[in-house]
């Protein structure tokens, strides 16, 4: 079949007007980004405030492999889907990072013929929200250092300033960095670094504030700094929220662009789910609910990640109840899970399959402790073969969850009609009973083991001293009411990204606990993450280029 790109440029997109015809959205309410996106007037999504929402639906996964499983591309298949069996439906997708599109993964619009468009632009610049947010936080950063440079009057102290710069790039030469070098003209030395754009507070302030006001408030109350009385310092005490929500101004409105098969999706927003907390904003999520009967939505990597802190951060933030969630799955990383090496994934092994698919039941089992009603979409391969995949549908059925093969990635919503059915069954039901993993009131150390031990099937957690005190200041300073927000690695419920399958007895070791203030959770950093990745020994950035017409080339 011919490349992602090469589909996406043959496609016959609508004019964007047309796209919001079908959500019932005046055109006078569009901000066009040219012919076929655009941003929708915040004005007229706060008129739609007594509208009965739709019904919402989450896509996740097992623990994927490096490549992905394909989530994006089958919330785009199952959007499609259900509008091809007549269920108005409008999907809502996180913005792709220019870090994966030039790193490993890739783009982030889908694949196949389970793509939205225009996938270049959706993939690269796209409305310019990613550069808004990394101006924001930039912005605040320069900002602090002015004012410890002109005479400090909030008494901060330098060795306790934690806010850190952004770039929207994977650059691991920047995570450690010693800035103000230069002589008495240049300020303060100090030790600083730089996190990836998606990994910032900003971006998630960006996805979880409501409409401006809302966010507004959030900027200000991100603390930067700790004064020499260990007070917090406020991004709203360096007079900078407003010019930071004024760079906003136009990002915050959400993005409509359509799939190959001309049906609305929302792009708006995009943290990571390994380092933040991996969810489209919740202004593009009510939004879509109020305009279609069914909402389609995803969250990062695996089920233990994204489906997590979808529920246990965006949906108690946002007073959300999901009604139904899809799993994905694929044969070669079940194979995955169960021994076999990368390069030997296209071989039929059953048996691997098969030690691999307690990764699928532990997911299973993860969702049920949230109250929800889950099916499994088998995002199919063409390797994958006809005993691989009834294994996996056989399984299924020991936890009384049903199994579908979806081939969208070659054939669109026609691939994914079965799963369409079952899903709007399930979602009208009623069947779903959500709610959080653990309570708001709940001691900050006990939610972390609580994840652990319930999401990861840990034995426990660990932290050294000084992470331990971080804890008991937090929880006596007033924070000990807010979510937390594990920043892990994505392939592996443990801390060890070799440790495959759904493994049972480990500890989850915590390196770092970082207080987000304006989103209103605290992010633990287990294992070795980094919050700034880096880029592979062949980067995809290396086949990425532009032909003699000037179209870009190897893009994916």
């Amino acid at each position: 079949m011919q490349p992602d790109i090469e589909i996406a440029r043959q496609a016959t997109a609508l004019p964007i007007e047309e796209i919001a015809e079908k959500l019932n959205i005046p055109a006078g309410h569009l901000y066009r980004y040219g012919p076929d996106k655009a941003k929708v007037d915040l004005g007229y999504l706060g008129s739609l405030g007594e509208r009965p929402s739709g019904k919402l639906i989450l896509v996740t996964a097992i623990t994927p492999t490096p490549a992905g499983e394909g989530k994006t591309t089958t919330t785009v298949g199952l959007g499609d889907a259900m509008n091809r069996i007549g269920r108005q439906t409008a999907i809502c997708l996180r913005e792709p990072s220019l870090g994966p599109c030039f790193g490993t993964k890739g783009g982030a619009a889908g694949g196949g013929y389970a793509q939205v468009v225009p996938m270049e632009e959706i993939n690269l610049h796209f409305t310019g929200d990613f550069h808004a947010i990394g101006a924001a936080n930039n912005l605040l950063a320069a900002m602090l250092d002015n004012h410890i440079y002109w005479g400090n009057k909030l008494g901060i102290d330098a060795r306790r300033i934690s806010w850190r710069r952004v770039v929207d790039m994977n650059d691991r030469a920047l995570r450690s960095i010693v800035a103000n070098l230069g002589g008495v003209a240049n300020g303060f030395p100090r030790q600083d670094g730089f996190d990836i754009t998606v990994a910032s507070e900003v971006m998630a302030v960006f996805c979880l504030a409501t409409d401006s006001d809302d966010l507004r408030r959030r900027l200000g109350n991100m603390v930067v700094a700790q004064n020499r009385e260990r007070a917090v310092v406020t991004a709203r005490e360096l007079d900078a929220d407003g010019a930071m929500a004024a760079l906003l101004k136009d990002a915050i409105q959400p993005n409509l662009a359509q799939t190959l098969e001309n049906n609305p999706a929302f792009i708006h927003g995009g943290p990571f789910a390994n380092i933040a907390h991996g969810c489209n904003s919740v202004i593009a999520t009510k939004a879509a609910m109020k305009m279609a009967d069914f909402v389609v939505t995803e969250a990062g990597f695996g089920a233990d990640l994204g489906a997590e802190k979808f529920f246990n951060i965006k949906c108690r933030k946002a007073d959300l109840r999901p009604d139904a969630v899809v799993l994905v799955a694929t044969v070669r990383a079940l194979k995955m899970h169960g021994g076999v090496a990368r390069d030997d994934l296209g071989k039929e092994d059953v048996a691997a399959l098969q030690r691999g698919l307690e990764n699928l039941g532990r997911h299973l089992e993860n969702l049920a402790q949230f109250g929800m009603r889950a099916v499994v979409a088998i995002n199919r391969f063409d390797a994958d073969t006809k005993a691989e995949m009834a294994a996996i549908t056989e399984y299924c059925k020991g936890f009384e969850v049903d199994a579908f093969v979806c081939s969208h990635w070659s054939d669109g919503g026609a691939g994914a009609e079965a799963l369409a059915h079952k899903v709007a069954e399930l979602a009208q039901s009623g069947t779903s009973d959500f709610n959080p993993l653990y309570a708001d009131e709940m001691p900050l150390w006990e939610k972390m083991r609580t994840v652990a031990q319930r999401i990861y099937g840990a034995d426990d957690i660990s932290a050294d001293r000084v992470v331990s005190e971080r804890f008991q200041q937090l929880q006596a300073q007033g924070y000990g009411q807010l979510p937390i927000c594990v920043a892990k690695t994505q392939y592996s419920f443990s801390t060890d990204p070799n440790r495959k399958g759904a493994p049972l007895g480990h500890v989850v070791s915590i390196r770092e606990i970082r207080l987000a203030a304006g989103a209103e959770f605290l992010v633990v950093v287990c294992g070795d993450i980094m919050t700034m990745p880096g880029l592979p020994s062949r980067p995809a950035a290396e086949a990425i280029g532009l032909d003699d017409d000037g179209q870009i080339t190897g893009l994916f």
